[in-house]
């Protein structure tokens, strides 16, 4: 028993003589090891010579990319440019910004500039949704640097981007304005639909140069194929992002692109290629003319536009937004209720109380459909006050009454575009309402 005590007194000894203390697993306070984290990239933002290219992928158009150019300042002033249209490539922009520790280090841009652009809640800026834009960012988290790059994820969209390290030449093309956005001239050309022809076969293209979207259809061992992709503006051209793969070519960017005589003309992998006007379609979806009928129909709906056709180049070729009071124009399918016959080509008129009316425009009966994916519209006359059958509305009717009709092209879910099939050079861009 005496010796189980006296082992007992050494054990609670040894106990009573360790060191309480433990050394620290890192030598500085976490808001050291945090302001040395921030001041360290300040040191990479501002240390590089001729400044930083970036992409941009707004997390609320996918697919879509934008090019940025950066130089950042000890004083946290950045100079930009951005190839999001002809104004922010050749204009350069001035704004703030810094480094801060949210969670992880951060890198904002506090006031606005062309990367707020992208997020603007007013879609007439961008091109994207009301209230949301582009669904960009502005304030970025950190995720890490590795070599010439900094990998960034937006702290409200998670939109993706990277800072590249510029060379000299890039810092010269910006500065020197030698972005080449000739590409742009695809709106001089006066047909809806665009072929581009190449070595390796033919593609119907369309640019949305709001979101930086190319779309190639074309036909593959006779089954039609569609790819969009985003693409950003070079000193020679277009680089497309990711690049894809048709007729046994990978199509990468468009090269040394200019306009000339009427077309685009580039090349791809070195070798020619041109875009240009035509009146049809490679690929024509047989049944779009009468999804678009029925759409409205079926969900007791009607379809609308704000200004009528475009033709040969200009909106609103018509002049209907000219009319007194006018609101918008519709069309309506079997207007007096389904299975009735007639449908309406209705101008929308603002009434004194505030409320919108419709208060003329041509009738039609029922429209004719072709096998090749053609609407053929059947005039059967004016209604309304023939004291307002002036020369728009005599217009507007004129080309709804082409004896070749018109091709549908669904945009979106309820959206599609009514191209005239005689040339292509008019079309109505319709929405549900």
């Amino acid at each position: 028993m005496r010796n189980n005590l006296i082992f007992l007194l050494f054990i609670l000894a040894g106990i009573a003589s360790c060191k309480k203390e433990t050394d620290p697993v890192f030598d500085k306070s976490p808001d050291q090891r945090i302001n040395d984290t921030l001041s360290h990239y300040q040191q990479v933002l501002t240390g590089a010579p001729y400044g930083w290219r970036a992409l941009v992928y707004p997390a609320g158009v996918p697919g879509s990319v934008y090019s940025f150019y950066f130089s950042f300042s000890d004083a946290n002033r950045v100079q930009m440019f951005s190839d999001f249209d002809a104004a922010s490539t050749n204009n350069i922009h001035e704004s703030s910004w810094r480094l801060k520790a949210l969670q992880q280090p951060s890198l904002l841009f506090d006031t606005y500039s062309y990367l707020h652009v992208l997020c603007d809640p007013d879609a007439s800026h961008n091109g994207g949704v009301y209230g949301n834009g582009l669904g960009s960012d502005f304030e970025f988290s950190i995720n890490g640097a590795q070599g010439d790059s900094v990998w960034l994820t937006g702290r409200f969209h998670r939109s993706k981007a990277v800072l590249i390290k510029a060379t000299q030449q890039d810092q010269e093309n910006y500065l020197q304005h030698k972005i080449n956005r000739s590409i742009d001239s695809i709106g001089a050309l006066l047909t809806y639909f665009h072929r581009l022809s190449t070595s390796s076969g033919d593609y119907d293209v369309s640019i949305n140069q709001y979101l930086h979207w190319i779309t190639f259809t074309w036909t593959e061992d006779g089954k039609p194929q569609q790819v969009t992709t985003g693409y950003t503006y070079t000193p020679t051209g277009i680089t497309l992002i990711p690049a894809f793969k048709a007729n046994n070519i990978t199509i990468s960017s468009l090269e040394q692109v200019k306009w000339e005589n009427g077309a685009i003309a580039f090349t791809i992998n070195g070798k020619p290629a041109t875009i240009t006007n035509t009146a049809t379609p490679l690929v024509i979806d047989p049944a779009a003319a009468q999804r678009w009928y029925q759409y409205a129909i079926q969900n007791e709906k009607y379809w609308i536009t704000a200004s009528g056709f475009h033709a040969d180049g200009k909106d609103d070729a018509c002049h209907i937004t000219d009319l007194p009071n006018y609101a918008f124009l519709t069309y309506y399918p079997q207007i007096n209720g389904p299975g009735t016959s007639l449908d309406l080509l209705g101008f929308v008129i603002k009434q004194d109380d505030g409320k919108n009316s419709i208060e003329f425009g041509p009738g039609y009966s029922a429209p004719s459909f072709t096998t090749d994916g053609r609407i053929i519209f059947n005039d059967n006359g004016f209604y309304g006050d023939p004291a307002n059958y002036v020369t728009a509305v005599q217009k507007t009717r004129a080309l709804m009454a082409d004896p070749q009709g018109f091709y549908l092209v669904q945009t979106g879910t309820s959206t599609f575009d009514m191209v005239n099939a005689r040339d292509g050079k008019s079309w109505i861009n319709w929405r549900t309402f």
